[in-house]
């Protein structure tokens, strides 16, 4: 059944508004929106609280809809919509859902790629994508890191960000002397003069591959604890790729 909404400020809507691209919250509760991320949410089966959408939104994909359990259904129009978020928007469907949990180091795969003091919300969502895609189904990050369910994220990464288990590490080294106790090969993605071209790279049935800051790249003493460095060839008068078109290009040899 289909709520009506009377008055756009009641506190159920609240969360549309203030869960925007960088906030958290303790109970794991995220916001998708437009159709194409939504759907992809449903399909994955995750904790749902409440949807809020347009008449047409909800005629279209009522096959969808019907066997889920979604307690409030949020009837609403696009002018309104806009109302309670408070900025323009270009679509007709939006999503309170509850993430997975994160998991413990022991729940990894044996391919990691992990996020070293990445800090863009689109590169987090990008390289999603790509792990989805490539079928790199564990992820490691740190608490400043753009979770994968950022809304920004999770948009970007088209919603496969639900196909992702997620480690959040409390130290990075930590994390690294753990990972090589139970026997992977840690690899660090970085432009040096002892690092092995991609092309040439040898990968184990266990590898964490490490990708850096956006910026600084990968700080020198946790380059000191990997096990090898790796590099992507390119033309000389070119320093880097962006952080998300790299992780793509060497996951894609790791996998291979």
């Amino acid at each position: 059944m289909l709520i009506q909404i009377d008055d756009v400020n009641i506190n159920e809507l609240e969360i549309y508004s203030s869960l925007r691209e960088s906030a958290f919250r303790e109970d794991g509760s995220f916001i998708a929106d437009s159709p194409k991320v939504v759907n992809l949410v449903l399909e994955a089966e995750l904790e749902i609280k409440s949807m809020l959408a347009t008449q047409e939104y909800y005629d279209e994909f009522k096959e969808l809809l019907k066997d889920k359990n979604i307690p409030k259904k949020y009837l609403t129009t696009k002018e309104e919509m806009k109302k309670i978020v408070g900025h323009k928007i270009h679509h007709n469907c939006m999503m309170h859902g509850i993430r997975p949990r994160d998991i413990s180091i022991e729940e990894l795969d044996d391919e990691v790629l992990i996020l070293d003091g990445i800090t863009s919300a689109e590169n987090v969502g990008s390289i999603v994508r790509s792990c989805a895609g490539l079928g790199v189904n564990s992820l490691l990050i740190s608490k400043a890191t753009p979770h994968p369910f950022n809304r920004r994220a999770l948009r970007v990464s088209m919603a496969y960000s639900t196909f992702i288990k997620t480690h959040i590490h409390q130290d990075i080294k930590e994390s690294i002397e753990e990972l090589k106790k139970r026997g992977y090969r840690v690899f660090a993605a970085e432009v040096a003069l002892n690092a092995t071209p991609l092309s040439k790279v040898k990968t184990p049935d266990k590898w964490a591959l490490i990708m850096g800051h956006e910026g600084r790249g990968i700080a020198e003493d946790i380059l000191k604890l990997c096990d090898e460095i790796v590099t992507i060839e390119m033309h000389p008068s070119v320093k880097s790729f962006n952080v998300g078109v790299a992780a793509s290009l060497m996951m894609y040899k790791f996998m291979n």
